[in-house]
């Protein structure tokens, strides 16, 4: 049973006390609520229910006026034929009294819709969509007529309206499925906000600039030309422009009888608004003052442009000072990698609402959203625009009357089984209809020099089976060096996949005064650690843990990475006790790179100096002597980077993706997404392959043992060789 999980209503969300007071007195303004962090996309004072998509909380309108299609589902509202005839508001203006009284009430209902949204019933259920979703289904003309209703889309316009009521937000990075409707939506919002703005300037941007340009004239001037005249402002220029769609006052063109003319002409009035396109470069639209942007394929910027770089120079044309004046439509499916796929990802991620700096905005300003294909795959979206998830036990057609017979999860999959045998058709596959954020940002197989195949076939099969255990370890009591317990939290820097059995916690065997691991026979971890707390940039590598047990352990899960840890506290002491509570916790030894010392000595200082493996590639007395000190291992020869990536391989080729209808056991996807990506050209970049690779070794230190050359000397045994010739044996001399 498919279980959605890219919304849900929250009923407890506000006081019901504060819901109603608010309500009845129509004090709930537009935009965003700091008191109950709410984002309100009401415009009438009033509020209903509460949505959560992808962790933004938004407020609609209350139901109201409610329109019931006969065919239980959305329609186009059909447009008098005797407004069709009218082009241009100075043809109405011409008209008589008579005429325009009729049909002014429908003019001004059109334009209510258009702020406020519309709720009507699809199947039999109230739904609402707001005022640009409206205008796009009735009145956006796109290559197919008029776009279907969607209840992807209905969610999208949802979470874009809620970005543009929040003013801590400089708009959405939707990442998509492919033919999602992305740039129809975009050109459709692009005409409607134009033309109901004055003094402002709207911004195209796409992969190349024939495609900005493309989507310019086959996209947002064929919507504008198709809206019906009292929508319409006065245009100048060409009806069908190639770079400019200008709502302004047009010139006057001079004749003998207008100069002639006694009469005073009539002062005409226009928006001054312009929508344009620019060609792809880091520094488009530098300098200009942008009321929106669309970034169109934006995960498909290729070098030498970056949309890393774009976004930093755009982002300022939406902003006066601190205030945020303009909005961004930023959607893309994602290249591989190293394609601008990566820099899109960088971008997406730092747009997650849950994690915001001191000004309550998220790194890059905008929100991000991410609708899985089978919410928008084509073919599997039934009459009242709703998705098929599984296949259906009654018959269900889709808005063409074709019958829709099996669900778009088995098809999908039925897909994917169909591209096992070519990983990389199988990645392009997963990039373009992704159903996780995992899928929609896979990369290519060649570039990686471990086995991608086996990498995301775990990954996919954690997705569905792995659920980890999140939080921190703590000092009994808080009083460090007794015993360590591990308190389960969703905002913790560990995940855990075990946990030993009370009587292995905790487990300390005291030699000559130093403590050492008392289950050294079970695991070991790894650790790629850093020493300075703070950096210039304030970023800086994370420090990484990761454990690791043996082969064949009764008490313990064989061969599988139990525990993960990528972040970087405030402090590198903060992160040195984090290690250290999980060595006590887990009574393991620990092999640490020893050219970022400090995590080493700080081991040593608190007695631990046992829990600190020396190098397994030499004996004791072939150590440096801050080697015997406080142990480790470098990471600056040729022969250790390659045992190290070596040591990876060796792992993956044997404990990870399926073998034999099994799957391996390594539960922790971010780990093997730094697999996937590692380059062992540049190391450090990769915190977690460091780390998960020296517990690889640790727990594998017998092969790296150095083996001594023993040399043996001939042993002469000095057999005698005779010739037998006559009656007489004679010796050969030698």
């Amino acid at each position: 049973m498919y279980n959605q999980s890219l919304y849900r209503i929250v009923d407890d969300h506000i006081p019901i006390n504060a819901f109603k007071r608010l309500n009845k007195a129509k004090r709930w303004d537009y935009g965003y609520n700091k008191d109950y962090d709410v984002v309100v996309i009401s415009k009438t004072g009033r509020i209903g229910q509460v949505y959560e998509i992808q962790n933004l909380k938004i407020a609609l309108p209350p139901e109201n006026n409610i329109h019931k299609f006969k065919s239980n589902k959305w329609e186009v509202i059909p447009y008098p034929k005797e407004l069709n005839r009218i082009k241009t508001i100075f043809d109405w203006k011409e008209l008589p009294s008579d005429f325009k009284n009729e049909y002014i009430d429908y003019i001004e209902a059109e334009f209510k819709k258009r702020e406020e949204g519309f709720w009507f019933y699809n199947k039999g259920n109230p739904t609402y969509i707001t005022g640009t979703h409206y205008m796009y289904l009735q009145w956006s003309k796109i290559d197919v007529g008029n776009p279907d209703f969607r209840e992807a889309n209905r969610l999208f316009f949802i979470f874009w309206e809620a970005c543009k009521a929040d003013k801590r937000s400089y708009g959405m990075c939707y990442l998509k499925n492919r033919r999602s409707g992305f740039s129809f939506m975009a050109s459709g919002e692009t005409v409607n906000q134009a033309t109901i703005s004055s003094d402002a300037r709207f911004g195209i941007l796409s992969k190349s600039g024939p495609d900005a340009k493309k989507m310019f004239t086959d996209k947002v001037v064929p919507i504008s030309v198709n809206y019906p005249f009292f929508f319409k402002p006065i245009q100048d220029g060409m009806d069908r422009p190639k770079t400019e769609l200008a709502y302004r006052v047009p010139a006057s063109k001079l004749t003998r009888r207008n100069i002639t003319s006694s009469n005073k002409p009539e002062e005409l009035t226009g928006l001054d608004t312009t929508i344009d396109w620019k060609n792809t470069g880091d520094n488009s639209y530098d300098g200009e003052k942008l009321k929106l942007l669309v970034h169109d394929e934006s995960g498909k910027w290729e070098r030498p442009n970056n949309i890393l770089n774009n976004w930093r120079v755009t982002k300022t044309t939406l902003r006066l000072g601190s205030r945020i004046i303009g909005k961004c439509m930023m959607g893309s499916t994602s290249n591989a990698l190293d394609k601008g796929g990566n820099e899109f990802k960088k971008l997406y991620n730092e747009s997650d609402v849950t994690k915001r700096n001191r000004n309550g905005q998220t790194n890059s300003g905008l929100y991000s959203l991410f609708i899985p294909m089978e919410w928008n795959y084509e073919g599997f979206i039934d009459s009242h625009g709703l998705p098929v998830f599984e296949t259906p036990s009654e018959p269900v057609y889709d808005p063409n009357g074709e019958l829709i017979d099996v669900g778009v999860i088995d098809h999908w999959q039925n897909e994917v089984d169909g591209l096992k045998s070519d990983q990389d058709a199988l990645n392009e596959f997963y990039r373009q209809f992704p159903r996780t954020e995992e899928h929609a940002f896979r990369d290519e197989t060649k570039n990686s020099i471990f086995n991608l195949t086996k990498i995301y076939e775990q990954i996919d099969y954690n997705e569905e089976t792995v659920d980890l255990t999140i939080g921190n370890f703590q000092w009994l009591n808080g009083v460090k060096d007794t015993k360590v317990m591990f308190l389960p939290n969703q905002k913790g820097r560990f995940k855990l996949s075990w946990v030993p059995p009370l009587e292995l916690q905790n487990k300390i065997i005291i030699k000559n005064g130093v403590k050492h691991p008392g289950n050294e026979h079970m695991g070991a971890f790894g650790c790629d650690s850093y020493d300075i707390s703070g950096t210039v940039d304030g970023r800086g590598s994370k420090g990484s843990l990761h454990g690791l047990t043996k082969f064949s352990m009764e008490d313990a899960p064989a061969n599988e990475f139990f525990l993960e840890y990528i972040a970087r506290p405030q402090t590198a002491e903060i992160f040195f006790e984090d290690v250290l509570m999980a060595l006590v916790f887990y009574g393991m030894p620990l092999l640490a790179e020893n050219n970022k010392p400090r995590l080493l000595y700080y081991l040593k200082r608190r007695g631990y100096r046992g829990f600190s493996m020396n190098r397994p590639d030499k004996i004791w007395n072939k150590l440096s002597v801050a080697e015997r000190e406080v142990g480790g291992m470098p990471n600056s020869s040729e022969d250790i980077k390659q045992a190290h990536a070596a040591a990876i391989e060796m792992y993956i080729n044997d404990h990870v993706g399926e073998k034999g209808g099994q799957y391996g056991s390594m539960p922790f996807n971010n780990t093997l997404n730094d697999w996937a990506k590692f380059d062992i050209n540049r190391r450090t970049k990769f915190d977690a392959t460091i780390s998960s690779g020296l517990a690889i070794m640790a727990c594998n230190r017998h092969l790296y043992s150095p083996r001594q050359n023993v040399e043996k000397s001939k042993i002469n045994l000095s057999i005698a060789k005779y010739m037998n010739k006559g009656f007489n044996s004679k010796i050969i001399e030698r």
